[in-house]
């Protein structure tokens, strides 16, 4: 783990640019800040979210001292923040990228409290996939997985989230976030909430998945897995309406 709290492999990038002292200090004194900033300022905008299903999240612990929070791309902003302010109960893993300008993530997430895990889903999915495992088994992390991100198709349940449930016999803990009103932008309609808008995270309950799975049982497991999430979704929304 480096200094900023990421599980870090070998710093190597697609790209020619390296970590110079001086991008390191810029970042960390100029751009790493504001970010922070930026980001408690949007979470300040809405209220304080209420939460159905809390109990879930201590089913899930019961089994093992880490899970795999599993939520749609869109829904990560306030899910997101709801799992940073579990510690120390709860210590939340992140994605993000082995470039240089995925330091910026890695410092942010350390910020917060949360563990950077430095690979990508789109070029080196395997490797990412051990790592996971590395945070998830022997640091007792819990990384956060987007099974739909990022890059889409939006709302298609990639399978990364399952297998490494059952390499890892951690159970998957799905969860979504409804917003009273909102922005919905980019492919994945992501969701920011507008000022003062009323939050409702919604957890279900915790999912274990076998040791041995067929392809025929790998696709059910995914079309159950996207169901539930949009069970969470719909949960959340019928709570906010529940409210008015």
């Amino acid at each position: 783990m480096s200094d900023d709290g990421a599980i870090d492999p070998a710093r190597t990038t697609h790209s020619s640019r390296r970590m110079t002292p001086l991008r390191r200090f810029v970042y960390r004194s100029l751009v790493v800040p504001l970010g922070a900033a930026l980001v408690r300022i949007v979470w300040r905008m809405a209220r304080r979210p209420k939460v159905i299903g809390v109990e879930n999240l201590d089913a899930a612990l019961a089994l093992a001292p880490s899970f795999i929070p599993v939520l749609w791309h869109q829904h990560q902003l306030y899910c997101a923040k709801w799992l940073l302010e579990q510690r120390p109960r709860v210590t939340a893993g992140f994605l993000i990228s082995p470039s240089v300008d995925g330091e910026i993530g890695a410092m942010l997430v350390s910020r917060f409290g949360g563990v950077a895990v430095r690979g990508s889903s789109s070029h080196t999915g395997a490797r990412a996939l051990r790592d996971y495992y590395e945070a998830l088994v022997k640091q007792s992390v819990s990384p956060i997985i987007t099974p739909d991100g990022p890059r889409g198709p939006r709302f298609v349940f990639k399978p990364g989230a399952i297998l490494l449930a059952q390499m890892s016999g951690r159970p998957m803990l799905p969860m979504a976030y409804a917003a009273s009103r909102a922005i919905l932008f980019h492919w994945d309609r992501f969701v920011i909430p507008l000022p003062f808008a009323r939050i409702v995270i919604a957890i279900g309950a915790p999912r274990r998945v076998p040791r041995t799975l067929d392809a025929a049982t790998m696709r059910q497991w995914q079309e159950d897995m996207a169901a539930d999430l949009r069970t969470q979704y719909t949960r959340a929304r019928e709570c906010l309406r529940e409210d008015d």
